[in-house]
């Protein structure tokens, strides 16, 4: 049976995709939300991922376990030391090879298997734009593949792989999150979390966190080891 309203949103428990998820629901999509445990140093992210699934009344949340420790080739899966110097030029050593690739393609079998023709992700593409998994052109390729790859694509039952992020600055993302009321704080964004639980403060996924918030002009509700700069 397909499920006209059904959509599937990757849901990695940081700020970006609680709000992805937070659109979902607005727009009235029934939320499946995909959670890819990839052995990942911030696994503290996946409880995250449980809060916000819980939060916004997903009528599934499945946590797929895949060990990309055993390719490595980032600072998030090898042992890499996560950058603490600031946001640098380029593609940093945080990304993962091929992740959105590997992740939409899961949520891809998982979308076909439950009917949803509709794939969300939190991408963004002026925060990141280091990434090359996170730019306009990767989106359009997926979509392109999706629907030459699949059962349903083929029979013209199409697929719409969506960012409605890809556009937005951190500050404005944390606009939508207000917006939609959600409680910020339930989301993770740190790359090396202290032993104690808490965000460290210094990569760059936390200073673009709080720049973002301040940026805003809203509370951060995160609890930093040390203060952003």
């Amino acid at each position: 049976m397909i499920h006209d309203s059904a959509a599937v949103v990757l849901l990695s428990g940081g700020l970006d995709s609680m709000v992805v998820a937070g659109l979902v629901r607005e727009r009235g999509h029934r939320l499946f939300a995909l959670t890819i445990d990839y052995n990942q140093r911030h696994r503290v992210e996946l409880d995250a991922a449980a809060r916000v699934a819980s939060a916004l009344g997903a009528e599934r949340h499945v946590v797929l376990s895949i060990d990309l420790t055993r390719f490595g080739g980032s600072a998030l899966t090898a042992d890499i030391a996560v950058p603490k110097e600031g946001v640098q030029p380029g593609i940093p050593v945080t990304y993962v090879p091929a992740r959105n690739t590997i992740f939409l393609s899961l949520a891809l079998g998982w979308a076909e298997a439950v009917g949803a023709r509709d794939l969300f992700l939190g991408i963004n593409a002026l925060d990141y734009s280091g990434y090359p998994d996170c730019r306009p052109e990767f989106v359009d390729a997926f979509e392109a593949m999706a629907n030459v790859a699949t059962k349903a694509g083929v029979e013209g039952d199409r697929f719409h792989v969506h960012a409605p992020l890809l556009a937005l600055g951190k500050a404005d993302i944390a606009r939508e999150a207000d917006r939609l009321g959600l409680d910020a704080g339930m989301s993770w964004s740190c790359y090396d979390p202290t032993p104690a639980g808490l965000h460290c403060g210094r990569c760059d996924s936390c200073r673009l966190r709080s720049k973002g918030f301040a940026d805003a002009g809203l509370p951060d509700p995160t609890r930093y080891a040390a203060a952003p700069e």
